[in-house]
């Protein structure tokens, strides 16, 4: 049985999340945990609620063994993005794009 976590309009680049994500595909659900718990990146702390919430899920599912559980799959689609300007020299203006993220966590029984 799958237990699945979403976390929408995260305000992290899908990009820099994606290269977290890549430590932690398929490990171990406690493994995962304890990587990114000492992982000092900004999307480290969302990925490790976003595992707990999936986590969660798994025990209200009463089918599912929480001590098998492992990232089946986890990845990251671009939300929407805020367009901003920034003003430079000579009357110029360029645009600042502040990206976000969509975050899905599947994990599965070993």
């Amino acid at each position: 049985m799958e237990a699945k976590a979403k976390a929408r309009f995260v305000r992290v680049s899908p990009r820099k999340v994606r290269l977290v994500m890549d430590e932690i595909r398929g490990m171990k659900v406690d493994e995962a945990l304890k990587q990114l718990s000492y992982s000092p990146q900004k999307g480290a702390a969302i990925l490790k609620k976003l595992i707990d919430s999936a986590v969660a899920n798994a025990t209200a599912n009463a089918d599912i063994d929480v001590d098998t559980l492992f990232v089946k799959r986890i990845f990251a689609d671009e939300g929407p993005t805020w367009k901003r300007f920034s003003p430079r020299a000579q009357g110029r203006a360029t645009r600042i794009r502040k990206r976000s993220s969509h975050l899905t966590v599947i994990l599965d029984e070993a």
